[in-house]
């Protein structure tokens, strides 16, 4: 199938995309065809974000937004920010000694599954065609080294690798130009990164794991528009924060975001969040309530510092899938989009000319991307990430509140953190291990429980998904070194070390219970586990997250 257009992934930077491409077509009378593949059984089912939304790239987008009835209903009302100090204890601290890109009022509190469900209807009625269920597995490059489009995954292949009387080949999906925004860590993305040399002199990326569970709570408990945000304990040795949103229908959003560049391989990011909901600050509310859903996802929050050339021959990289998220705000929603704007008016720009053959090296996206406001905010946030990972919580903080509120993000040095997660752990006979608290099933729950509620489901005889490179090493090297940290970072208990039926230790992999969050293939410490995409429609089924 040909198409000038293939957009790889179905979320805010890739519908924004099909979407103002769509109404630059229209306006000039110019017929485009284009398509967006989604790997999600339908559109929002892989989709987990906090999420406080900052609208601006949306009002650029569609101006006329609540007329159209986009699902943004909750404004935020109040800002809380507090300091955990230990299972207990908490301090309440002033907005005045409190980074300003932290406050969110105009902000809404929202499911950006619902709202991206709702930019796919806007979507198709500007003609965009959406194909959700079908996973790009492959690029697909021109004679010439182009990128020409992507090539989806087989389906009815079992697990040895022989097709089922169900097989359905993959489809070549052709394009002149194929725009990748699958989101953190893509399957497509981290592999052109590495093809075109695309952050050749840039930083790391760096990395955290995002939980997220929604709680029906007690209406007498509930105050709609709060938003609450927290620093410090459970996180005593890694940083990253925890959050409360009091979202609509009584209910509440409560999730972590734990940094990927922990050192000590006992940590587990799943019990730091389940031991979370303990303290007072989170337990006042949840109390007597009810947890309906849970969710993971790998977060890309290096940041200006981090950012790859974001064009190559033939496509371009946008959103997630490049880095765009503003961790000084915790915010990647609007900054995918706006990325997503910028690339529909280039390639518009580029596709208008009679002679668009497709195939070229649209550096125009770069201009483009340089005067826009995306590029101020994030250059302004630059220092905020490697700050907390140089100086740590407090005093990072500190730095951060005095160069976001007296400089305005324009302080004349650029911090830098030039180490990659995956390499900082330390040995396991060196570092403590946490003891955990046992799940009460009232505030905290084992991780198969979790999985059941985030309707995770894949095609059991198929070919496991999580590739394994060199299968000695996760007994030979990292259970040997650092107690094989996959069975602790891995929020679905995909990993686990048993006995096998010859008596070896070994790694069994639960492929079925994996939500696709990515953090295997970003923090294990040999680099020696591969994500790739399952069969399309396979993953977690988020209903509103």
């Amino acid at each position: 199938m040909e198409f000038d257009v293939v957009i790889v992934g179905a979320g805010p930077a890739g519908l924004s995309t099909a979407c103002h491409l769509m109404q630059l077509a229209k306006q000039t009378e110019q017929e485009l065809l284009v398509c967006v593949v989604e790997k999600g059984s339908e559109v929002g089912a892989h989709i987990l974000s906090g999420a406080v939304f900052e609208t601006r790239a949306l009002d650029e987008l569609f101006p006329d937004w609540q007329e159209r009835g986009a699902p943004l209903t909750t404004q935020v009302t109040e800002d809380h920010i507090y300091l955990l100090k230990d299972e207990n204890k908490a301090t309440k601290l002033p907005n005045v000694i409190v980074p300003k890109t932290m406050h969110n009022h105009g902000n809404y509190i929202a499911s950006m599954g619902n709202l991206c469900r709702w930019l796919a209807s806007q979507a198709e009625e500007l003609g965009v065609e959406i194909f959700p269920g079908f996973a790009a597995s492959e690029v697909l490059y021109n004679e010439d080294g182009s990128v020409g489009g992507v090539i989806t995954g087989d389906m009815g292949i079992d697990a040895s690798g022989q097709a089922k009387d169900s097989f359905m080949p993959g489809m070549e999906l052709k394009a002149k130009y194929t725009v990748f925004a699958e989101g953190c860590r893509g399957h497509l993305g981290k592999q052109l990164i590495k093809h075109f040399d695309l952050d050749a002199g840039k930083s790391p990326q760096h990395y955290a794991i995002g939980f997220k569970e929604i709680w029906d709570i007690d209406p007498t408990l509930h105050q709609e528009g709060l938003v609450v945000h927290c620093a410090g304990w459970p996180l005593t040795d890694s940083s990253g924060g925890s959050y409360l949103y009091h979202a609509e229908n009584n209910q509440v959003l409560v999730g972590l975001i734990m940094d990927l560049n922990y050192s000590n391989p006992h940590l587990s990011p799943y019990d730091e969040f389940q031991r979370l909901k303990h303290h007072p600050v989170f337990k006042q509310y949840l109390d007597g309530g009810k947890r309906v859903t849970y969710g993971a996802r790998a977060i890309a929050k290096g940041g200006f510092n981090s950012l790859p050339k974001m064009t190559f021959p033939g496509g371009l990289l946008v959103g997630c899938d490049a880095g765009t998220l503003n961790f000084a705000k915790i915010k990647g929603n609007h900054t995918a989009m706006k990325s997503g704007l910028i690339a529909a008016q280039t390639l518009f720009d580029e596709l208008k000319q009679t002679d668009a053959m497709g195939g070229k090296d649209l550096t125009a996206f770069t201009d483009n991307f340089k005067q826009s406001w995306l590029y101020k905010e994030l250059f302004t946030s630059r220092n905020f990430g490697p700050a907390i990972h140089k100086f740590g919580t407090f005093w990072g903080g500190a730095f951060n509140t005095l160069e976001q509120n007296i400089f305005a993000g324009n302080l004349f040095i650029t911090l830098r953190d030039e180490h990659k997660d995956h390499e900082q752990l330390d040995l396991a006979v060196d570092c403590p291990k946490p003891t955990y608290p046992k799940p009460d099933g009232i505030l905290s729950f084992d991780k198969l429980s979790s999985v059941f509620l985030s309707n995770t489901n894949h095609e059991e005889d198929q070919p496991c998904h999580l590739k394994i490179i060199d299968p000695a090493i996760p007994i030979t090297v990292n259970l040997a070194k650092y107690d094989e940290p996959a069975q602790r970072y891995c929020p679905a208990g995909v990993y686990e070390i048993i006995d096998n039926a010859q008596g070896e230790t070994a790694l069994q992999i639960n492929a079925q219970n994996c939500v696709h969050c990515k953090t295997c293939d970003i923090k294990d410490p040999s680099q020696n586990i591969v994500w790739v995409v399952p069969e399309g429609a396979g993953g977690p089924n988020y209903p509103n997250m």
